[in-house]
């Protein structure tokens, strides 16, 4: 369904029956509703909304809704054509509301969206439950279930993305949601994992019981039995004297989430293994079998099997874990994503920080070029570094980092220059010997020049010995 605008659809068309509609409905209601076309430019707005805003008519039309306010994020719903239902929202004025984000489709394309406010004044909301005592009688019933106190932060509509791989994985983890069976997710550091971990849970059967994480590489390695598996009091120097409650018990009825998988001491697997085998467990210093009903999800960005093969990892455990597996690609890997990630950030920076900056193409064609071996972490380090020093309403190209910069120029260099190269040879015999060639010519005059001539750096940095280095020159020279 997430298809785009189609070239067989008349905008214009599709306009008038907007415009149409409400000059007949939308006007007489009083409840707030816009709608924006698919590039995110305001169709019409009723005059619940235009009064809201304060603002006329001629004052919105054809133009960008982030224009309006910045805050907005139906533009990023009309891109993932995920709904957003019953969302708080607080607008540029600081006015908040309870508003629907609804993306429009038609013949199976996204051709808009519409915004729909639905309680536009919270202050007299909260201000009604206090009169009644509604909120005070809710603090004080507050539940001190561990399912209360540990639960999942994401759900689906929170993995933004367009691209295919993106959207497969998604998928795939949706249908593993349905089962009980161990996950291992796998993936680069700062692709997401942990939100594909939430995720499953908050759409399993289990997603009323605890959600609980822990991460076995930011945990001293003498800690982490104790923490997962409990101990009763008394059993070791320094032990709680009532004893404590391991993750694994605590998850008991929901779903335990183990990153860093893989560094997980060996000592530890076989009591693991254990554990998933017979769903029991016993604390340390303790007699008593405490049964368990838990699911297991495990991420690492390691290679479990070459950790295997140095027997560091045990293979039993390996296929107990690796029931259903899950790759979560890289940023590199979908490149369509990172634009909808740029628009997700920014209105997240407004609505958190006041802070709002536009990201104009050319600068979104360099990040998109950049390789981001940190993922989606880092471009979101980078995109709200870049809004908080940027000055004027638009970053430029000179506010992006120098090292992505460096990185793109050189990517762009070589692209352009495998590309001469390929058209100044002819397909047939050494076809792909002379490319080498000349490539490898190519990179040590490059080489060369960066270090003004020396040829002991320059054989140092090439990694080659300078007898080899002379003699590659010699060849290059007599061309």
């Amino acid at each position: 369904m997430n298809n785009y605008f189609s070239s067989d659809i008349n905008p214009d068309e599709i306009s008038d029956i907007f415009v149409s509609m409400t000059s007949l409905l939308f006007d007489q209601l009083p409840i707030p509703i816009n709608f924006i076309d698919v590039n995110g430019r305001i169709i019409i707005m009723n005059q619940a909304f235009l009064d809201f805003l304060g603002l006329q008519l001629e004052d919105v039309i054809g133009k960008l809704l982030t224009d309006i306010d910045p805050s907005v994020r139906l533009p990023i719903v009309v891109k993932t054509g995920k709904a957003e239902v019953g969302q708080k929202h607080k607008f540029q004025s600081g006015k908040e509301a309870i508003v629907h984000r609804i993306p429009l489709f038609y013949k199976d394309v996204i051709i808009g969206g519409a915004g729909i406010i639905l309680i536009h004044n919270l202050g007299h909301f909260y201000s009604f439950f206090e009169e009644k005592n509604i909120l005070k009688n809710l603090k004080k019933s507050s539940s001190n279930k561990i399912s209360d106190l540990y639960k999942a932060k994401y759900t689906f509509d929170d993995i933004l993305t367009h691209s295919h791989l993106g959207k497969k994985s998604k998928a795939k983890a949706e249908s593993y949601a349905d089962t009980d069976f161990s996950v291992l997710i796998v993936g680069e550091s700062g692709v997401g994992k942990e939100l594909f971990a939430h995720s499953i849970h908050s759409f399993s059967r289990r997603k009323n019981g605890p959600f609980i994480r822990i991460n076995l590489a930011a945990m001293p390695e003498s800690l982490i039995e104790a923490e997962l598996f409990g101990y009763e009091k008394g059993s070791f120097t320094g032990a709680h004297s009532t004893g404590k409650m391991g993750k694994f018990e605590l998850a008991n009825g929901g779903t335990i989430f183990l990153d860093e998988i893989g560094e997980i001491p060996l000592y530890l697997q076989v009591k693991l293994l254990r554990l998933l085998q017979e769903k029991e467990l016993e604390r340390i210093g303790g007699n008593e079998i405490i049964h368990l009903d838990l699911r297991v999800i495990c991420a690492t960005n390691c290679n479990l099997e070459e950790k295997i093969k140095l027997k560091e990892f045990r293979q039993d455990l390996f296929y107990r874990l690796n029931v259903l597996n899950l790759k979560v690609p890289s940023l590199k890997e979908r490149k369509t994503d990172i634009s909808l990630l740029i628009n997700h950030f920014i209105t997240k920076m407004y609505q958190d920080f006041n802070i709002f900056k536009k990201f104009p193409e050319d600068v979104e064609k360099i990040l998109t070029d950049y390789s981001w071996p940190g993922n989606v972490r880092e471009l979101k380090n980078i995109v709200e570094r870049m809004a908080v020093t940027a000055s004027g309403e638009s970053v430029k190209i000179e506010d992006i980092p120098e090292y992505i910069l460096e990185n793109t120029k050189k990517n762009n260099f070589y692209e352009k220059n495998n590309l001469e190269l390929k058209e100044t040879h002819e397909f047939g015999e050494n076809y792909l010997k002379n490319i080498l060639s000349d490539m490898e010519n190519k990179l040590i005059l490059d080489t060369l020049e960066k270090f003004n001539n020396t040829k002991v750096q320059t054989a140092k940095a090439l990694g080659i010995p300078r007898m080899s280095l002379y003699r590659k020159l010699n060849e290059i020279q007599s061309k």
